[in-house]
C-alpha cells in the first residue's frame, strides 16, 4: 500500500485572492493531501495589535476549507509549533514567510525528516496590495 503523502503550508489567509488559491493549488501538486493552518486572529493581534485583520478565523477557516486544493484547515497560534502537532511529510512556505519563527520550524522539519520547499509567490497580487488599494478607493 502507498503511503499518502501530506502537505502543510501555513498563514493568515485574511483577503483570499488568486494568490492563495495558486498556493493551494501548486502545494496540493506536491502531495496526495493539503492541510493548511490558518493563524487564529486573537493570536495575531497579542502580537501585532496593530494588525488589521478583515475577517474572523472562523470566517477564514470556511473560505480556505471551501477551495477545491484544501483537504483540511486546522487553527494554528506558532508556525513553530504547528510543524510539531500535524502529521505531514512536505512543508510549504513562501520566499517571505522567513521570521525567527519559521526558521525554527524550518529547522525542526530538519531534524524530523520533514521536507522543506519554498514556493515562489504568484506575480501581480499580494494582501498587502489590496488592502492598500481598498484605502486608497
Amino acid at each position: 500500500m502507498t503511503k499518502v503523502k501530506k502537505v502543510l503550508t501555513v498563514g493568515v489567509f485574511d483577503l483570499l485572492h488568486k494568490g492563495h488559491v495558486e498556493l493551494f493549488r501548486r502545494a496540493k501538486s506536491l502531495g496526495d493531501y493539503l492541510i493548511v493552518a490558518v493563524q487564529d486572529s486573537d493570536f495575531i493581534l497579542k502580537y501585532k495589535p496593530t494588525a488589521k485583520i478583515v475577517n474572523s478565523t472562523d470566517d477564514r477557516m470556511y473560505m480556505v476549507n471551501a477551495i477545491r486544493y484544501v483537504d483540511e484547515a486546522v487553527v494554528y497560534e506558532d508556525v513553530d509549533t504547528i510543524v510539531t502537532k500535524v502529521d505531514f511529510d512536505i512543508f510549504v512556505t513562501g520566499p517571505d514567510q522567513i521570521h525567527a519563527g519559521f526558521q525554527k520550524a524550518i529547522r525542526w522539519c530538519k531534524d524530523n525528516g520533514k521536507e522543506h520547499i519554498v514556493l515562489s509567490r504568484t506575480d501581480g497580487v499580494s494582501s498587502s496590495e489590496l488592502k492598500e488599494k481598498i484605502a486608497n478607493e
